[in-house]
């Protein structure tokens, strides 16, 4: 969620306290330092909960499970009577995804054509965002109707709010670096509504699994903690966009401050 720029943002605000020194330069640089506590506290957690996850699903690829990825996704599907919807093969791994535009639901590597617990649960959970979309779920109606909000806010926003930084730097305004922050905002405010979307299709799939009788109640546990895992890696996506706006807002507040001073 975050661009090569971004990355690097740290640095450069570090870098530029150097037109800051008589103006809250202290300040400023006291913010940025908590800051990138944030970053690097969810930075941790992040990959804390990514090897959780890719261990998880590593450990229950091994247990047999009686179909495979695609053969749950098609009975799934039919089973909610969704027949408008394709079950297809994409390339790579942990690409699996439920795309609303045409229709399919694309299944990795290591999900489509392997009859283990995890290619089970990520199938079912991705038809599980096929029957949120058949049954007009409205956490995943608000999700769809704000992607062109934030493309926008995506890409516009990091070079507003660059520009914003680099004028504060240089001792001008925070209006334009306002701006910046609340197109950026958006990515964020999107990360949000994606929990409870990504919450939703895992309890989906986890129920479906259960009434179908097609998973034992062995493998129905193991599927479930495969499922935690990958969502939250979601919770830790937000709270790594959560951080990340703190942190431009603790530096454009710290900047504000230091001009009253």
């Amino acid at each position: 969620m975050m661009t090569i720029w971004a990355q690097y943002m740290p640095d450069y605000v570090e870098s530029s306290s150097y037109y800051t020194q008589g103006m809250g330069g202290g300040l400023y640089s006291g913010v940025t330092m908590i800051g990138l506590a944030l970053l690097l506290l969810t930075g941790l957690i992040g990959w804390i909960v990514q090897n959780r996850m890719m261990a998880s699903m590593k450990r229950f690829s091994a247990t047999p499970a009686p179909m495979t990825g695609a053969e749950v996704a098609q009975r799934m599907l039919a089973a909610y009577g969704i027949r408008d919807v394709r079950v297809t093969h994409t390339q790579g791994q942990l690409t699996d995804h439920f795309n609303p535009v045409n229709k399919t639901v694309n299944l990795s590597d290591s999900v489509y054509a392997e009859a283990s617990v995890a290619a089970m649960a990520v199938a079912a959970h991705e038809c599980g965002h096929a029957v949120q979309h058949a049954q007009a779920y409205p956490w995943i109606k608000l999700r769809s109707e704000m992607v062109p909000l934030v493309n926008l806010g995506s890409r516009l926003g990091q070079i507003v709010l660059m520009v914003g930084l680099i004028m504060l730097a240089f001792g001008s305004g925070t209006t334009v670096a306002w701006v910046g922050l609340a197109l950026f905002a958006t990515t964020t405010l999107f990360a949000l509504v994606t929990l409870p979307v990504e919450f939703d299709a895992s309890r989906r799939a986890l129920a479906w699994l259960e009434s179908s009788g097609l998973a034992t109640r062995a493998m129905h546990g193991q599927a479930g903690t495969a499922l935690r895992w990958a969502a939250m890696t979601y919770v830790a996506a937000a709270l790594s966009s959560i951080a990340m706006l703190v942190y431009y807002a603790l530096i454009i507040l710290s900047r504000t401050s230091g001009r009253r001073d």
